[in-house]
């Protein structure tokens, strides 16, 4: 077992070092669908390395974990903690619908150095989402595993919210440490103004990233796609008003935050209904990086997909050279 911490660290170890910008990661696939290991690396140095991100999100739907084996699953981690190094983080998705699966996901994670799981709220049948069944699912888990838990909610993919106060009743359980909460401003809010050091807050929208931090004392981006596909090597914006911010300097940070607008846009303009992960993997080829196609049932994109997406990717503003 590698752990850096233990569990009755992992709040203050995460209130130190689960800061900044975090990314959900997208698979790349090779064209025959298997796991792009090579391509992976690349992604992973680009995102560590050049674009300065602070950690990485791993597995998560996005990634397409629900189409992986768990030996996929694993290996992605192994490579994605490895390319971190000791300056860089690991969060690893654990989610399943299965709690075996999870449980032996969270092992191998915390097992290969990973510094964080996250496992998202179960899909659940006729009314079963108690506030005792869905402490009863997160204890066990934690109890399995010494590095710091997770919660992630996202109400239209369970099909019910996470509230507030069943959050505060998870956060007693030693090692969960943080929630990715994507549930509108009104309730994430809320539970900052509750959670007063004992819950790290955080939500996937980068255009609220910003005014969180200014407005509820944020300390973490977690996590989505926005830090490698509005960035690049020599156009970090994203990183650098997170720093302004942190500094005090909002009226600068907001300027750079708001000069963003173009690319949100564009990226928001150009993506079909339904086909997010394809084009966000298409979006990543445009940007010199490794997509490849996604796996079933997702649908990838056609002919005139990509081309209105080249076209408003020309039209963003990002600076790739």
């Amino acid at each position: 077992m590698t752990t850096r911490y233990r569990k009755h660290e992992a709040k203050d170890y995460a209130r130190e070092r689960l800061r900044g910008v975090w990314a959900a990661t997208l698979t790349p696939f090779t064209p025959g669908l298997a796991v792009d290991e090579a391509a992976w690396l690349r992604n992973l140095r680009h995102w560590y390395r050049d674009l300065g991100i602070r950690g990485l999100f791993v597995n998560g739907k996005q990634g397409e974990f629900a189409s992986m084996t768990v030996a996929e699953r694993k290996r992605t981690v192994e490579l994605a903690v490895e390319a971190a190094g000791n300056d860089r983080g690991v969060m690893v998705s654990c989610s399943d619908q299965s709690l075996d699966t999870v449980i032996e996901l969270a092992r191998h994670a915390q097992d290969v150095g990973a510094e964080y799981i996250v496992v998202h709220t179960p899909l659940l049948y006729f009314g079963a989402h108690s506030d005792d069944t869905l402490y009863e699912y997160y204890r066990h888990i934690a109890e399995q595993v010494e590095i710091g838990v997770t919660l992630w909610n996202q109400p239209p993919d369970c099909g019910y919210t996470l509230e507030p106060e069943t959050c505060m009743r998870l956060a007693e359980i030693p090692n969960v440490v943080a929630i990715k909460y994507s549930v509108p401003r009104a309730t994430y809010a809320r539970l900052s103004r509750m959670a007063q050091g004992k819950l790290i807050v955080s939500t996937s929208n980068e255009e609220e990233w910003l005014d969180n931090i200014v407005e509820l004392g944020w300390q973490v981006y977690l996590c989505s796609t926005p830090p490698y596909l509005m960035q690049t090597a020599v156009d970090r914006r994203m990183h650098e008003y997170t720093e302004l911010a942190f500094q005090g300097r909002v009226e600068e940070a907001r300027r750079l935050r708001d000069s963003l607008d173009p690319v949100r846009r564009a990226l928001k303009g150009s993506r079909p209904h339904g086909k997010a992960a394809a084009h966000q993997k298409f979006w990543q080829e445009l940007l010199g990086q490794a997509g490849g196609p996604v796996r079933r049932p997702l649908l990838g994109l056609t002919d005139a997909e990509k081309d209105a997406t080249r076209s408003a990717f020309a039209a963003s503003g990002l600076r790739l050279a």
